[in-house]
């Protein structure tokens, strides 16, 4: 045997301790979102730094610790992984208890951000699992877990064999190590596939890839140490932070000083550190490091970049002989075209020397290889016949793996009533997963005959993954641009008239040949509708009417909708929003989905008859409503009147006919539905300019009554009698109160959420929110539509320990309510923000929202919590019901109160993304109700001399803080005076 035929038998021999059988011990949605988004095959077929593999790790799920402990005894798991919320124990009972077994398998923690913060997990005791690490929206971290154990298995064996690379990367803090190690590997994997010869033979490159370099994770300096002491003939380079432990303490200087220790043996070895003190410049400059601060914007980027630089496979390349190449495919799918045009002797050449087979088997495409590998060029009467074999097989193959929820778009079968395809590579985004989490959800129920004349379905859609948006990025320069710029007009210009990923555009005008219907150019990033980060309302939404007769205008208008969304992820908002979370703008990746608008054509209006959200968990409920029997928000037109927080019909989906907040007539015209929102079909032309905002209309009721959509959703209000009366058939004054769905059963809306929210709910282990839309001026004989927009779960608070409501006398609070979202003690407030009642005018509540954020800006910017303190209904859009401000303009706020006007009292708006970000941040929000006994001491507030004004808002300041209590769990709360 030749040398180098020895050893690629090395290499062949590599990485023998595999993890071939996993154990995810967490809920079906989590479970969903790390085994099946994109399907774990294709996962470490793209991702993965050895795609030769022999064994494709398998996963069991379960969802709780007793079936994980019953699993686990009965089968042999190379890896457990548990998240922390198993529902029927603690993960460290869990670990516990395995260990108990007589079991050694392996256990890792993930945990998901925010549920419980990567620092509290880390200090945590738990002797019985190996390693902590954080789920951020990224779906690599199970990859980065995996080849993190297995690289420390196996580099004493692959190190010793044929001298395989490793980087040492020194880092205790979960949080980070889990950013970093998906992207580091994704970078060795690109950066080994650069640097392999074209005119390698495929197979040896195959095989050379098993010998990529491996990352040596160490959280103390000693774990470091005998790292480098035992490979340091071999390491490529480290990547450290400063600051970790050393001797069983944390040492600020370990980073430093593990340099200078490496410098006084290797003078040229790579090395950059990474901090959040500027202090250490100097430091890392004394020992010739490189270093990033942990805050930058893009640290990932500058990890990235430090490898490509300092660290220094493939594609099927088409040829004719053993030198001359004539096209080269990077992915099945691009395969397929080529096969029609390459030229006939490129076909021989590879056929008869089974290239396709082997390419195939090396991305684990195993079955597809088994089918052409027995196959031999004889058996074929000509080249055409070759061809025609290999694309069938590999059409049909694509076929059979694509059948599954998710599948790659293709227009020929496309289904424009159902179809759910991706385009491009990478993540779906958390709105996509929730969607196509929702298909797995009906199918399994059955739901679609559940309601006889009614179609429950998910609308269909095309869905742009993340790689494209990094494509988009990366080839126009942008990133670093959008990081920076801080004018959302800017931003927005910049990305309409940067290039498109031209190899999309095809894909998109034959989606367009088949889809005459309006669209809905959502967002799908990956940290929304994570489970206590939702992101609910931060990027944009467009609606593309997509009605032009020409289709390259259509074509135009949906791509320029699709920059804008990519732009909405740098807009002030989004940056605002991020910096409370403990994430980075930069680790946010957007994908996109194009969805079939759900309504019916009015005219030149587009709309359905009504949409909402509803939650499976209501945080104000009235006798006999329980907050488990959840709350519904509903109106008439798209669901942007729920979504802005408008003027919205609220009820119980348990209690349809019990009013919600409102019973006499006067509540009830006073806060009925006045406008609709629709889309508006024939525009005067098709913008001519491209950053022109793409609106939705207002229309007043009487449109509505026009379209025929009102008759079954309202009631008649009577002035003569001051009554309101079921129906349309009396003269009066209209009133949008869906009487005929939820008293007389004109549509099962109520029973199809309860169910609905019960399923979600358990698929989630956790509440549920949901979004949705419904068609009933469907044509006669077809089914009424159901329309499910989207699913994200809901944090409620599990702290069910009482809080003692100290009943104090009146005199000593400044507010109490019996209407309190949060739960527990806030104390240490010592600034209050008070949009003065006396002064309040209605007609100025747009300016009035400006002020309380320059107050907001400056307590943030101080470091000072504060109480803010309202009238009418804080975030609403119509600034009729109160303050229209954005989460942005009042994040720095600790605690907020709503109280109602003199004139009108105003419903907590439990529908809107404004409801949904106060939730998840856990901010304690007051609703005074005076007629449930609620108050504010105004005149208390009055007496206080202001250390800062402006003609509406009062800012005040005390020497002594607050104290607040809040009991979520039975719905009251008071603020305690200073003194």
């Amino acid at each position: 045997m030749k040398p180098s035929e020895d050893r690629l038998q090395g290499f062949q021999n590599l990485m023998p301790h595999r993890i071939r059988k996993i154990l995810l011990v967490a809920s079906p949605y989590d479970s969903f979102i790390l085994e099946q988004d994109g399907q774990l095959s294709d996962l470490i077929l793209t991702e993965l730094l050895d795609p030769n593999l022999r064994n494709v790790p398998s996963m069991v799920s379960v969802s709780s610790g007793e079936e994980a402990l019953k699993a686990a005894r009965k089968n042999r798991f190379d890896l457990v992984i548990t998240t922390t919320h198993l529902g029927d124990m603690h993960h460290s009972e869990l670990a516990r208890r395995i260990r108990e077994a007589g079991l050694k398998t392996p256990i890792v923690l993930l945990g998901i951000e925010n549920r419980e913060p990567a620092e509290t997990l880390a200090r945590q005791a738990l002797p019985d699992i190996e390693r902590v690490f954080v789920w951020q929206g990224d779906r690599r971290i199970l990859l980065g877990i995996l080849s993190h154990l297995e690289d420390r298995w196996n580099v004493q064996h692959d190190s010793g064999l044929v001298g395989v690379s490793s980087i040492i990367l020194i880092e205790d803090n979960p949080r980070y190590y889990s950013s970093f190690l998906p992207m580091l590997y994704a970078e060795l994997m690109k950066q080994s596939k650069s640097v392999i010869s074209e005119g390698t033979n495929l197979t040896n490159k195959l095989m050379r890839m098993r010998a990529r370099p491996k990352i040596l994770l160490c959280t103390t300096f000693e774990e470091a140490e005998d790292y480098y002491r035992r490979y340091r003939r071999t390491i490529l380079g480290i990547l450290s932070d400063v600051d970790f432990p050393r001797n069983g303490q944390m040492d600020p200087h370990a980073g430093l000083d593990f340099a200078r220790m490496v410098r006084a043996k290797d003078p040229e070895l790579p090395i950059m550190l990474q901090t959040l003190d500027p202090a250490y410049v100097p430091g890392a400059k004394e020992v010739m490091a490189d270093i990033v601060l942990k805050d930058s914007p893009i640290l990932l980027h500058e990890l990235s970049r430090f490898m490509t630089d300092h660290f220094g496979f493939g594609d099927f390349v088409f040829r004719t002989d053993a030198s001359n190449e004539v096209g080269r495919a990077p992915s099945l799918h691009a395969l397929e075209p080529l096969l029609h045009t390459v030229p006939d002797e490129s076909i021989l050449w590879h056929a008869a020397r089974n290239h396709f087979s082997t390419w195939l088997r090396a991305r684990a495409e195993f079955s597809l290889a088994e089918k052409l590998r027995p196959r031999r060029v004889s058996d074929f009467k000509s080249v055409v016949a070759i061809r025609r074999y290999l694309t069938d097989s590999i059409r049909e193959f694509r076929r059979e793996r694509q059948s599954g929820i998710l599948s790659d778009f293709d227009a020929a079968r496309f289904e424009t009533a159902t179809s759910f395809a991706r385009l491009g590579g990478g993540s779906l985004g958390g709105k996509a997963r929730g969607l196509a989490f929702i298909r797995q959800l009906l199918y399994r129920h059955r739901l679609r005959k559940r309601f006889p004349g009614v179609e429950i379905f998910v609308p269909s859609a095309v869905v742009l993954a993340t790689d494209v948006f990094d494509q988009f990025l990366e080839h126009n320069d942008l990133r670093d641009f959008a990081l920076q710029e801080e004018s959302n007009e800017a931003i927005e210009k910049r990305f309409i008239e940067a290039r498109f990923p031209e190899h999309l555009f095809e894909d998109l005008m034959r989606y367009l040949d088949l889809a005459d219907y309006p669209l809905a150019v959502r967002s799908s990033s990956l940290l929304e509708d994570s489970p206590t980060l939702p992101f609910a309302g931060v990027y944009r939404t467009y609606m593309v009417p997509n009605s032009h007769p020409d289709r390259a205008v259509r074509v135009k208008e949906l791509v320029h909708a699709i920059k804008r969304v990519y732009a909405s992820t740098f807009f002030r908002e989004a940056k605002a929003y991020m910096q409370t979370t403990p994430h980075r703008l930069e680790e946010e990746k957007m994908a996109v989905i194009v969805q079939r608008l759900v309504g019916v054509r009015h005219g030149s209006r587009f709309y359905p008859d009504f949409a909402g959200s509803a939650r499976s968990y209501n945080f104000y409920p009235a006798a006999p409503m329980q907050s488990e029997d959840g709350i519904a928000c509903v109106a008439l037109g798209l669901g942007r009147t729920v979504e802005e927080g408008g003027r919205a019909l609220r009820f119980c989906p348990k209690y349809p006919q019990h009013p919600v907040h409102f019973s006499s007539p006067e509540e009830i015209v006073a806060n009925s539905q006045t406008e609709f929102y629709a889309l508006e079909l024939e525009r005067p032309d098709s913008h001519p300019d491209p950053t022109a905002e793409l609106k939705l209309y207002r229309h007043g009721i009487d449109a509505a009554r026009e379209d025929g959509t009102l008759s079954a959703l309202s009631s008649t209000y009577s002035v003569e009698n001051d009554a309101v009366y079921d129906g349309s058939s009396r003269a009066g004054v209209p009133l949008v109160t869906f009487a005929p769905v939820l008293k007389q059963k004109l549509f099962p809306l109520p029973e199809i959420l309860e169910l609905l929210l019960d399923i979600g709910q358990r698929g989630l282990n956790m509440p549920a929110e949901i979004e949705f839309a419904v068609n009933l001026s469907t044509p006669p004989g077809a089914s009424r539509e159901f329309a499910f927009l989207q699913l994200r779960p809901f944090v409620v608070s599990r702290d069910l320990e009482p809080v003692d409501l100290e009943h104090l006398p009146r005199e000593q609070l400044v507010c109490f309510s019996r209407s309190v979202l949060g739960h527990g003690h806030v104390e240490g407030i010592r600034d209050l923000v008070i949009v003065d009642r006396d002064r309040f005018d209605r007609s100025r509540s747009a300016e009035i929202a400006l002020q309380v954020a320059r107050f907001n800006g400056e307590l943030a910017a101080q470091g000072r919590p504060y109480v803010l303190v309202g009238v009418g209904r804080w975030g609403a859009s119509d600034p009729w019901l109160g303050i229209p401000v954005t989460w942005e303009q009042i994040a720095g706020a600790r605690i907020i109160v709503e109280c109602g006007f003199r004139d009108m009292a105003v419903v907590p708006s439990q529908g809107s993304h404004f409801f949904q970000n106060l939730a998840s941040f856990q901010v304690g929000y007051f609703t005074v109700e005076t007629a449930r006994g609620g108050f504010v001491d105004w005149d208390w507030i009055q007496d206080q001399v202001a250390v800062d004004e402006t003609p509406y808002v009062r800012h005040l300041r005390f020497e002594r803080p607050f104290r607040v209590a809040m009991d979520g769990h039975r719905g009251g709360g008071i603020i305690v005076k200073p003194s």
